[in-house]
């Protein structure tokens, strides 16, 4: 009887131990349970913020683009059901397009690199001399720089068309024979040797877009204990400050600014039909853009305008990939 008490007070007290236990096992997983549950509904609070760019990034660039590259293997006209072909559009594209090869895809290259790498360069250091000055004409001569990226279209019909009109009415004509450079007008928007030289002007001019205004930023946003430690260190000038701080600090805006510039400098095709028209007398300024639209808009052969975006969109991821590893930082 003695030892039967023994047993059942030993239980009695075990009893609430094996209780705390139990309990102090059980807050744990009602803890994590509600991690799991806070975790799930903010990531629902972040796809229902992430829908709506996710809807229109799908209907307006994905879907586009996956459409373009089924387009490229048929023939298309725009009326009929397409026609699988194959890779006969890219075979024609390579080795039968006698002015993709002779004008488009040396015009697109020198204008790529002169408007793109040139504008890059001249974005930066406009940006880097705009941040010397005080606040208020920084403020002005960035609003002047930037704007004529907001007023491209309307700026190349009624200020480069009259500047570049080829009678004594033209500014650029005018101006040429007060000087006595020339004895009659010149036709500069109709003589092709000229035509790509005044692209790539234009082009330069209206270059200072959203990736100037980010170099900006990041030219602004530096830290200035950089520059203060710097100047301990020996740095004595302006071009070694941004040498060795500036451009170190500002890489990341530096390569948003690249890739804008690589993808608006292939596709700026705008600016050639505007001023000559398509297709460009003598193919002189005709760019890939150009060419989509000729063979796309008013040919209708949509499935070779596919081959030739597909491989426009190749050739921009190729440049991007190579900006991407030169200005991305390396652990």
């Amino acid at each position: 009887m003695a030892e039967t008490k023994n047993n059942a007070a030993v239980a009695q007290t075990a009893a609430p131990e094996k209780k705390k236990d139990s309990a102090m096992t059980a807050e744990p997983k009602k803890k994590k349970n509600g991690n799991i549950r806070r975790r799930e509904r903010s990531n629902w609070h972040g796809y229902t913020f992430m829908a709506p760019y996710a809807i229109v990034f799908t209907i307006f660039i994905l879907v586009p683009t996956v459409l373009a590259i089924i387009l490229s293997f048929t023939n298309f006209n725009a009326i009929a059901f397409p026609e699988f072909t194959g890779f006969l559009n890219y075979i024609t594209l390579i080795t039968s397009d006698e002015v993709f090869m002779q004008y488009v895809l040396p015009n697109t290259v020198v204008y790529a690199i002169v408007v793109g790498v040139g504008g890059y360069v001249l974005s930066f250091i406009l940006a880097w001399a705009l941040c010397n000055l005080t606040k208020l004409p920084r403020t002005i001569l960035a609003l002047i720089i930037y704007s004529p990226s907001m007023t491209g279209p309307t700026a190349m019909t009624v200020l480069w068309k009259v500047i570049f009109s080829g009678d004594q009415t033209g500014l650029l004509n005018s101006w040429m024979m007060s000087l006595g450079l020339i004895n009659e007008p010149v036709l500069w928007l109709v003589n092709a040797k000229y035509l790509l030289l005044i692209v790539i002007i234009v082009g330069l001019w209206s270059s200072m877009g959203v990736g100037f205004l980010s170099m900006i930023a990041g030219i602004l946003n530096s830290d200035e204990e950089l520059y203060e430690a710097a100047a301990i260190d020996g740095v004595k000038n302006r071009v070694q400050e941004m040498i060795y701080i500036t451009i170190p600090q500002m890489k990341p805006q530096m390569l948003f600014a690249a890739v804008m510039a690589i993808v608006n400098a292939f596709q700026n095709g705008l600016i050639s039909t505007q001023l000559t028209g398509n297709p460009s007398p003598g193919y002189a300024a005709q760019l890939i853009v150009n060419h989509i639209e000729d063979y796309g808009f008013l040919r209708f052969e949509m499935g070779y305008a596919a081959a030739v975006s597909v491989a426009l969109l190749l050739i921009v991821q190729i440049f991007s990939a190579f900006c991407n590893a030169l200005l991305t930082e390396k652990d």
